[in-house]
């Protein structure tokens, strides 16, 4: 069943087409990557579906009771309550509801109000209340603010006080747990570490509704997507699968549409010369032939689509480098602190020439900073820093500090550079999408993904052989970042790299240094291989010692299993009759007889209370009991 659909949808800006015949469903459960070059549309689409704006032709159509959720830019900047107080504002309804059964349990303890009257209501309200997750709604919310990297003394802070960042947390947070069947996601791993990031990808694997997401984290939507929907040629195409596969598909796609117009265009040209050497020949049944072929030649035409366009991208790469030494840095027992709180100590490490080295670690762990003292940005509180033989560091700061708002993007990279001509120069900027009068604009008025083009270009013509990268890819769009990706892969000095982009560091890493506030752990390959060895690390620490299996340890096991068999066994049977015995409570207050006794009512319904505890903990009881017999059967 569809949650929603387009069909033939056309949208206009004054004259200019932003797109057309855009058509597609979102199925149940159904999570769709929506992708596209920056300003073909995916922000409006999104605004169409929301209601804000009105398409100029087609429709869009929501399923029948469909509720959308879509993520609010700017949400509780001036609001009053804490961050648990704000998250829990989405379960206004429900905590309406917990406050009335309250209100009714106190009433009919002091004998007040018509009494059946109050216990239908309330029976009515608590059934309401369970179907709803009202048990469960404040352990969602706790679970949902730490998942996304806030800790439990940060729950009650205003939400005034909190950073931009912080708040953009707090509303996908709402957003996530407010139940929508179809949740609108534009780029919500901003602002989110790796393990938030992980946290959500969970979340939305887990997630009974639909969604559609906007983003530039491809490893994100490899994780959770399952259909992908590319804006290009001014409408929509849509390809099963994730990024990696959506890729691969159109790949091949635009590959056999050139192809195919190759093809066409070679015929045209062959059609074209027999009409010419028609017409030298000029006599009558030539002059058939022309018009015959004219028509061919005319269809032909009419039926040729050309290859996509290719699209504007940054495309660049670095210029060879001097060799250094083999060790290009060595950092030894460094530590730093700011005022009474320790960021890191003993942080000790190597870097050798041609290493792509990545620094991975919780947010606020001291990365950014670490990359700084070994810049000379920042002095440690302790430890060494030593650069290795001709090594010359040219760094990427995620703040983008380096760049001065006051000047041109020209006087901007020229200023540094005063031997280029302007025309060198300009071919440079042109390469990074900067051309004609865009060269002349002042670096405050740039974009975020503008200044990060100037600042990466500003790294490719330092010459340094040492790349030291703070979140490259940060304001990047995708087609920027795999330009990026590929002019790194050909660099031939050494990186080290601080990324949450994990599609960046799979491509490029041969080494992840994980940051801790105790030391670094060494971890050899990419990304996919860091996480393996992570898990399996974890796993050997809490696996038990496996002994040799002997004939004494093989009856122990048997008779351990025959022991949990009884146990299942007497727990079902307990389950069983308590099933039995709240039948038998539920008729006895359903009697006529009961429902005129309010001591009765009161008595039988703390007995079917306590009849639901009881069978609440045997089933916990089972469950446990069951995962301990399967744990035994696997290891055997």
């Amino acid at each position: 069943m569809s949650v929603l659909s387009a069909h033939n949808v056309e949208m206009y800006f004054g004259d200019r087409l932003l797109f057309k015949e855009v058509c597609f469903d979102v199925a149940e459960k159904e999570c769709v990557a929506l992708v596209g070059p920056n300003g073909t549309g995916k922000t409006t689409l999104f605004r169409l579906i929301t209601g804000e704006l009105e398409p100029t032709a087609g429709q869009i159509v929501k399923g029948k009771n469909v509720r959308l959720g879509y993520m609010e830019q700017h949400a509780c900047a001036e609001s009053a309550r804490t961050i648990y107080e704000e998250m829990l504002s989405v379960f206004e309804p429900l905590m309406q509801m917990e406050a009335r059964l309250e209100t009714i349990a106190h009433d009919l303890q002091k004998g007040r109000g018509d009494q059946n009257a109050l216990i239908a209501e309330q029976s009515a309200l608590q059934e309401q209340f369970e179907r709803q997750d009202g048990l469960t709604f404040r352990s969602r919310t706790r679970a949902a603010l730490q998942g996304l990297g806030f800790s439990e003394k940060d729950f009650f802070l205003p939400c005034s006080a909190v950073s931009g960042g912080q708040r953009s947390k707090i509303s996908l947070g709402k957003l996530l747990l407010s139940g929508a069947d179809l949740l609108l996601l534009d780029e919500p791993t901003n602002h989110l570490d790796i393990d938030s990031v992980e946290w959500l990808e969970g979340f939305l694997k887990d997630y009974k509704g639909s969604a559609v997401i906007i983003s530039h984290d491809r490893y994100f939507l490899d994780k959770v997507t399952s259909k992908t929907m590319d804006f290009s040629r001014s409408t929509l195409r849509t390809w099963k699968g994730g990024y990696t596969r959506y890729l691969q598909q159109k790949q091949k796609r635009d590959e056999q549409e050139r192809r195919d117009y190759e093809n066409a265009m070679e015929e045209i040209h062959r059609i074209e010369g027999i009409i010419e050497q028609q017409k030298q020949f000029g006599r009558e049944r030539n002059f058939i032939t022309i018009a015959s072929k004219e028509k061919m030649l005319e269809r032909k035409r009419a039926e040729l689509v050309e290859p996509e366009a290719v699209q504007a991208t940054v495309h660049f790469r670095f210029p060879p480098v001097p060799e250094t030494g083999n060790e290009v840095a060595v950092i030894r027992d460094l530590a730093k602190s700011f005022g009474a709180k320790a960021l890191f100590r003993d942080i000790s490490l190597q870097v050798n020439r041609h290493d792509r080295v990545f620094l991975l670690g919780a947010n606020g762990c001291g990365k950014t900073t670490l990359l700084r003292i070994l810049c000379g940005a920042e002095r440690s509180d302790d430890g060494c820093v030593r650069l290795g033989a001709n090594v010359k560091i040219g760094y990427f700061d995620q703040s983008l500090q380096g760049l001065h708002n006051e000047k041109t993007v020209l006087d901007e990279i020229w200023d540094d550079h005063k031997s280029m001509t302007q025309t060198q120069v300009r071919n440079a900027l042109a390469m990074f999408l900067f051309r004609g009068d865009d060269v002349y604009k002042k670096v405050s008025d740039l974009s975020g993904g503008e200044k990060a083009r100037a600042a990466l270009l500003k790294l490719m013509l330092s010459g340094a052989n040492f790349l030291v990268l703070d979140e490259p890819t940060n304001h990047l769009d995708i087609h920027s970042r795999e330009a990026l990706e590929q002019a790194l892969t050909d660099f031939g000095g050494t990186i080290l790299a601080v990324s949450h982009d994990r599609y960046f560091i799979n491509k490029l890493c041969t080494r992840i240094l994980h940051l801790t506030p105790r030391g670094v752990q060494e971890y050899l390959g990419n990304y996919d291989t860091y996480v393996q060895n992570r898990i399996l690390t974890a796993a050997q620490q809490t696996a038990p010692v496996k002994k040799v299996n002997t004939y004494k340890q093989k009856k122990e096991r048997e008779s351990e299993k025959r022991r949990l068999d009884g146990k299942i066994s007497r727990c079902e049977a307990a389950i069983e009759q308590l099933e039995q015995q709240i039948g038998e409570a539920n008729a006895v207050l359903s009697s006529p007889e009961t429902a005129s006794d309010y001591e009765k009512i009161l008595q039988w319904t703390e007995t079917l209370k306590h009849l639901h505890a009881q069978q609440e903990e045997k089933m916990q009881e089972w469950e446990t009991l069951s995962e301990q017999r399967e744990a035994m059967e696997a290891e055997q």
